[in-house]
């Protein structure tokens, strides 16, 4: 399980990597130096990847509660990708 101290002290490599918290949860360490929030799931028998936010911008607890809020649509059936991409197509069809 991560700690703010090793997300915080993660050093980019020459490949990107992952350090992996908990039930598809991950930070994903570009060459560059970006810290990418990422959650893996499983909807109609097909892998998929939520991107979650960018750290520090989202820390480790509000990664936690996105990715908590996205089991909580799957286990109502929900991909919560298709609901993000639905949510934005109103937010612009309404500005």
């Amino acid at each position: 399980m991560l700690t703010e101290a090793k997300v915080r002290g993660a050093k980019p490599g020459a490949k990107p990597y992952k350090l992996t918290d908990e039930r598809g949860l991950y930070l994903l360490i570009a060459p560059a130096g970006g810290k990418l929030w990422r959650f893996d799931y499983r909807h109609a028998g097909k892998r998929k990847t939520l991107a979650l936010g960018a750290y520090p911008d989202v820390s480790l607890a509000m990664a936690r509660e996105r990715r908590k809020e996205a089991r909580r649509l799957l286990a109502e059936g929900v991909n919560p990708s298709a609901r993000r991409r639905a949510e934005k197509a109103d937010e612009r069809a309404a500005a």
